[in-house]
């Protein structure tokens, strides 16, 4: 199938578990647990996503790998993987503030081949083929052209892990007065597309997963922006930054 062909499944089933979950987002909270820590919250919304999400892909695509946050890996037979976020920024829904979304992306063994990320709450649904453009609704997008990190709204995110978040804090301490201004919006596919349409300058955070990145950095990286890998710095584990190609530099010296 085109990349195309496994967008536009993407794209139906996002705003499909997208509209699920809203539904779920008006209602009271159940079953929430504890996940790698106290702070680190899964609830049954996320889980009736990713439920919904896995069979609409198992009935398009059988033959398909899949990996999803809440419900492992598991291998396919076409050479292809689906990597699905059900519910990214799952604090904000059950502390019922609205930035959250769905994210879904399919993988062969180069990266991503085809990326969406949907917030059910705005309607605004962004997406990327490896070799198309950067969408938003449908109309292309570019990133921000910022090269002066003075001037430069920059978004980030915190750690579940007390000890993490206290080296976060100090490189956020070193940050913010060198940048115009830092958000932490609390969902990290959603800061990345952010990015990618221009609403922030850059994003950087570690500690991300494979459902976090894989849907947002290809669509940050079609809307031409640059990214790259931050090494592990125990105790935090490796991170991604991105921001326009004028801003990588400066970014990345302050934030490695």
């Amino acid at each position: 199938m085109s990349p195309a062909g496994l967008r536009e499944i993407a794209e139906a089933i996002a705003r499909e578990a997208g509209h699920q979950l809203r539904e779920a987002f008006a209602g009271p909270r159940v079953n929430v647990t504890a996940k790698s820590s106290p702070t680190d919250l899964v609830s049954e919304a996320d889980h009736a996503a990713e439920r919904l999400i896995r069979e609409r892909l198992s009935a398009a695509r059988p033959g398909d790998g899949f990996l999803g946050e809440e419900g492992g890996d598991e291998a396919g037979t076409s050479g292809l993987r689906w990597v699905v976020d059900p519910l990214d920024g799952t604090i904000n829904f059950l502390f019922r503030i609205p930035q959250w979304a769905v994210s879904i992306a399919c993988e062969d063994e180069t990266g991503t081949i085809a990326g969406v990320i949907y917030d059910p709450m705005r309607d605004e649904l962004w997406s990327a083929e490896r070799d198309g453009p950067a969408l938003l609704d449908g109309r292309p997008i570019h990133c921000s052209d910022r090269s002066d990190l003075a001037t430069a709204m920059v978004a980030t995110g915190f750690g579940y892990d007390a000890d993490v978040r206290r080296l976060q804090a100090q490189v956020t301490l070193e940050l913010v007065p060198q940048v115009r201004d830092i958000r932490r919006f609390g969902a990290a596919a959603l800061d990345l597309a952010w990015a990618a349409c221009g609403r922030v300058d850059a994003f950087y955070e570690r500690g991300l997963n494979d459902w976090d990145l894989a849907a947002g950095e290809l669509l940050c990286r079609r809307a031409g922006m640059a990214v790259r890998y931050l090494e592990p710095s125990p105790p935090a584990a490796g991170g991604v930054v991105v921001a326009p190609p004028g801003l990588i530099d400066a970014l990345e010296r302050l934030v490695a």
